[in-house]
């Protein structure tokens, strides 16, 4: 019970840093907002505040997941077709930034090849984490580079977006209809499709089961036409904060010195990863001829959650972006472990 007493603690001083950023009017403040105060907030280790995981993890990627899923409409799926050619450049994308963070990490950072392999794999913390227990590598090393990775791409790419690609994310704006707008049968359905579809992912051992598993459901749900209302704007804010604080809480227990080691060292891999992004949104881009924004967030090579998330926010083509990142996934959940046993001993 202390336990989430201190992690809805945090959540509520997450907020704060929030409506700061409303105030300040930055880009996507709820998220960005609540990295910041949380960053600051765990250097006082006395503060009795706990990184929101164990209660809340399952139920933002399960909102994140459905509502993914109600962005494929029926005329969104007419268009799917026309994006297999985009995805087949993920197969090159992922096996060349693989490849360029292995030599990073192994040749200018000093990591033994295991380490260094998980660590420039660009999938999920938690996946690349439990599959470098598998393999006996340095997760600590692993956990504190995947994060350093997603706390640059979380922090730089909203002000990308809005001072580059010229679109205003910024202030407290309404990305779904509130939640007042939606019926008693609307909200029922909606919880029915992320818990069905949470727990037969996980019960068939998908990756990112809690995220990929309603998304699923609701992908089917919404494409059949069952369904048109989406998850409300108030549970998006409410995801965001709880990743933000998430985010914030990274380097909790850290000190300084590894902090600033450990960024520096990222921040070399993080500017390759940019320039090879670069290269493949380009050649995307003037080979087939989609968004620039949305080749972005389909390449980067950022968390599932955090990702797709992201592409909510900034009303992108989730579809497309959301297609792209379940082939990274096939990649490297699948082809990634296989080649790691077989060739990192």
């Amino acid at each position: 019970m202390q336990n989430l007493l201190n992690m809805l603690l945090a959540i509520l001083l997450a907020s704060i840093g929030g409506i700061l950023f409303i105030y300040l009017n930055l880009p996507l403040p709820w998220l960005l907002g609540s990295i910041f105060i949380t960053s600051i907030l765990i250097r006082f280790e006395k503060l009795p505040i706990s990184k929101p995981n164990s209660y809340f993890s399952t139920p933002v990627r399960i909102i994140v997941g459905v509502t993914i899923g109600s962005a494929f409409t029926p005329a969104i799926l007419e268009q799917a077709q026309n994006y297999f050619y985009s995805m087949l450049f993920v197969i090159p994308y992922v096996l060349l930034t693989a490849f360029c963070g292995i030599i990073y990490y192994w040749k200018f950072q000093g990591f033994d090849k295991k380490t260094a392999y998980m660590a420039a794999m660009p999938g999920g913390i938690i996946e690349m984490v439990l599959l470098g227990e598998e393999l006996k590598a340095n997760v600590a090393k692993i956990t504190l580079v995947q994060a350093s990775r997603l706390f640059f791409l979380v922090l730089t790419l909203p002000f990308i977006i809005q001072y580059i690609f010229q679109i205003d994310i910024s202030g407290n704006r309404l990305i779904t209809p509130s939640f007042n707008t939606l019926s008693s049968i609307d909200i029922m359905i909606l919880t029915l499709i992320g818990i069905t579809g949470a727990v037969m992912g996980k019960k068939i051992n998908m990756p990112a089961a809690y995220l990929i598993g309603p998304m699923m459901v609701s992908v089917v749900a919404f494409s059949a036409g069952f369904i048109e209302s989406k998850p409300p704007d108030e549970l998006l804010k409410f995801v965001q904060v709880v990743i933000g604080a998430s985010i914030g809480f990274t380097f909790r227990g850290v000190k300084v010195k590894e902090i600033i080691k450990t960024l520096v060292g990222t921040l070399g891999h993080f500017i390759i990863l940019a320039v090879i992004t670069t290269l493949f949104v380009v050649l995307v881009h003037y080979t087939l001829d989609f968004p620039a924004l949305s080749i972005v967030l389909a390449f980067m090579p950022g968390g599932q959650t955090e990702s797709n998330l992201i592409a909510i926010l900034v009303a992108a083509n989730v579809p497309y972006i959301t297609l792209h990142h379940i082939v990274r996934l096939i990649i490297v959940f699948n082809l990634a472990p296989i080649f790691a046993r077989f060739y990192l001993k």
